[in-house]
């Protein structure tokens, strides 16, 4: 069955969403006088948060750390933080800095994760958008080569920048977790400082290690399986973030 798709327009996509950045898109943000979000998930090195064929896909968008005797891998997402229209959309639903706008908008309504197939009815597009327009998807293949090298470059920016986001957050003091599955931890860090960070981290020649993380959970039976396994577990209440759960209540 193959997908067409049409921009309509509507600007919906560019509401309430927190975009993904690259470091170099964070630090332009931050100029712009716009909020950045840093969202945090981490699997443990035995496999528990992480189906097992997703694992190299994560396993390489993420970096390799030390909580308690475990090691874990922990991805971190650096994202405009958008509530309620993006700050770069104007009273016509039109970009204000198209021409240099993150990659991931220029993506959009394509996935990032080979592991979530596009799902028209997951998008904020209107029904409009996918009954007219070239084809996206001819036979489970993606049609435009340019959009699919732009879904490559943003794949590989999340491999090649995550030891610099490690180091990042690390001066900054973002050293907790969620459990890849159970939910992210959120901060919003000081903008200056944050744009400080950034440039200090990209005049070192390597990054290192900024010490161990440690978990924020759901529940008391999500924390046993994390402890088991030699983890670390916070169980005070956060002062600098926010847990975003995604378990079922």
């Amino acid at each position: 069955m193959n997908t067409p798709f049409s921009c309509v327009g509507c600007g919906k996509c560019c509401n309430d969403h927190h975009v993904p950045l690259t470091l170099a898109e964070a630090r332009m943000w931050a100029a712009d006088g716009g909020q950045v979000i840093v969202l945090v998930e981490a699997f443990l090195a035995n496999g528990l948060g992480l189906p097992t064929q997703q694992r190299e896909h994560a396993e390489r968008r993420s970096a390799l750390v030390r909580s308690g005797t475990c090691e874990a891998h922990v991805a971190i997402t650096f994202a405009a933080y958008n509530v309620g229209p993006c700050r770069n959309l104007d009273e016509d639903n039109l970009c204000s800095i198209y021409e240099r706008r993150p990659l991931v908008c220029r993506i959009y309504p394509m996935e990032i994760n080979p592991h979530i197939p596009l799902n028209p009815a997951a998008k904020d597009c209107p029904p409009e958008s996918w009954d007219k327009g070239p084809d996206l998807i001819v036979g489970g293949e993606l049609v435009d080569q340019e959009l699919a090298g732009l879904i490559q470059r943003s794949r590989q920016a999340d491999r090649d920048e995550i030891q610099a986001k490690d180091a990042i957050c690390a001066l900054l003091g973002i050293r907790t977790t969620a459990l890849k599955g159970d939910g992210f931890t959120a901060y919003l860090p000081d903008m200056t400082a944050f744009a400080m960070v950034i440039d200090q981290v990209a005049q070192q020649s390597q990054a290192g290690s900024g010490g161990e993380w440690l978990f924020h959970v759901s529940g008391d039976d999500i924390a046993g399986q994390v402890l088991a396994a030699g983890a670390q577990v916070v169980t005070e209440a956060p002062l600098n973030y926010a847990f975003i759960s995604l378990r079922a209540a």
